[in-house]
């Protein structure tokens, strides 16, 4: 018998026990409820299930001989999910692996993250996927893989995504780059709807693109570099939004940074199309301005807009026009980003995700935390169809406890990723992760 399992056998009884964990005085929050759940109470976690949620369980029987966290002060919510990050794993692991990215995730209150396929090799074959997944095993967060669309991320043939998903994807997409032929994608549409897989829309025109390397704008002609016209992320939205609407599939919209995409996605809503999407932190509170600093630290892809889009950006979110919230976490090596110039794009995100989003939507913005929580646990697990965003009694304990009102200021050396890469080191946010359980045990602690 493995020891784990003979520290918890009952000699009495010949049966294993299971531990029991029970969180008293949390304000818990749970939008995934009908009506929301917003009270303070307790939780009782039996092995990696929550048992019961309820005021005063302490006495109760149910509760004998469990461990006892008080949480009193903190919020209790399902764990964030994070449908977007690049764990560049198998491949790129000087950047990040499987494990340090959910190090990470879990320093965020990230309890599952979908991870994209641009690795080396890409994630286009059910070899690949049963990599990620066995790996996964040991690590402090769930790990969804996405697979491709295309063979290789080529754009020129169409994978079996029914195979990939049987296989273990959770969603599709040539995340990195778009498909660049409208047929192509409209026959992915089609078979990825049949097969019941969502697919997700690196929306880019490369063409328009053409080696720009931040916004299009003031700041990109004095910096005297090529700009990234929105009209690049703009036109593939539209693009992905009439082919949808003309298959009658549906489509989700990674990374939304414009103000002309989240209205162009407003309105197809309101026709009733079946598309949604995501936003990142970033593209709601910071500008291009600070690429006049030339660090290279502020350059992603898309790249940090103007003021009128993170303004477009944070009424989307308020409005439902933006479905969730995700980091887009994309490490890479100090010395990859000490050329501006040169530099990939891409920045971490993971742990300042959650901070950052509290500090700009419920502090600057007036946001409640149920609707904060929804944004980046709830929806996400609807969206792709994903286990968690939820406390409900039966479900997988994977809960997050945060402090709302805490300040502190990042330190990139602090990071639990591989990579420093962060455009927040030195930023003072407003609300923390305090602990992340997954499965009923402790993965992170402040």
């Amino acid at each position: 018998m493995r020891k784990e399992c003979r520290d918890r056998y009952d000699r009495k009884e010949g049966m294993l026990k299971v531990e029991k964990l029970l969180i008293t005085n949390a304000r818990i929050i749970d939008p995934s409820c009908q009506p929301t759940v917003d009270f303070v109470g307790d939780i009782l976690i039996e092995g990696e299930r929550i048992a019961k949620v309820g005021a005063q369980l302490k006495d109760s029987p149910i509760a004998q001989g469990a461990k006892l966290l008080d949480a009193g002060g903190l919020c209790a919510a399902p764990g964030f999910l994070d449908i977007h990050v690049h764990l560049r794993d198998p491949g790129f692991t000087h950047k990040e692996d499987i494990l340090t990215g959910c190090r990470a995730a879990a320093a965020g209150g990230v309890t599952g993250v979908c991870c994209m396929p641009n690795t080396k090799p890409v994630t286009d074959c059910p070899e690949v996927l049963s990599y990620i997944l066995e790996r996964a095993k040991q690590a402090d967060a769930r790990v969804y893989p996405i697979a491709s669309i295309t063979t290789g991320m080529k754009g020129e043939q169409l994978n079996d995504i029914a195979a990939l998903h049987a296989a273990g994807a959770v969603a599709v997409s040539d995340d990195g780059r778009p498909v660049e032929n409208g047929g192509m994608m409209l026959k992915a549409l089609r078979r990825a709807y049949d097969a019941g897989v969502p697919v997700i829309s690196h929306c880019e025109d490369l063409t328009i693109i053409d080696g720009g390397i931040i916004n299009e704008g003031e700041v990109s002609r004095r910096l005297g570099v090529k700009g990234m016209d929105r009209a690049s992320e703009d036109s593939i939205t539209a693009r992905e939004i009439v082919l949808a609407e003309s298959s009658g599939t549906a489509i989700h919209i990674a990374h939304v940074s414009t103000k002309g995409s989240v209205q162009l996605i407003r309105e197809a809503k309101a026709r009733g199309v079946k598309v949604t999407c995501e936003t990142a932190p970033h593209y709601m509170m910071m500008t291009d301005q600070l690429l006049e600093s030339r660090d290279a630290n502020f350059r992603m892809n898309p790249p940090l807009r103007e003021e009128e889009d993170c303004q477009a950006v944070i009424e989307g979110i308020f409005d439902g026009t933006i479905d969730a919230i995700v980091t887009d976490h994309a490490p890479h090596a100090a010395e990859e980003k000490e050329d501006f110039l040169k530099a990939p794009n891409g920045i971490v995100g993971l742990e300042t995700s959650f901070a950052a989003a509290c500090t700009v939507l419920v502090h600057q913005q007036g946001m409640g935390l149920l609707e904060l929580v929804r944004l980046m646990s709830t929806n996400p697990a609807n969206l792709l169809r994903l286990p968690g965003g939820t406390l409900r009694e039966g479900s997988l304990a994977d809960i997050v406890l945060f402090d709302p009102n805490l300040e502190w200021t990042v330190d990139a050396q602090q990071l639990h990723s591989k990579s420093r890469n962060t455009p927040f080191d030195k930023m003072k946010l407003t609300g923390r992760v305090v602990k992340t359980i997954l499965g009923g045990k402790v993965v992170y602690e402040l």
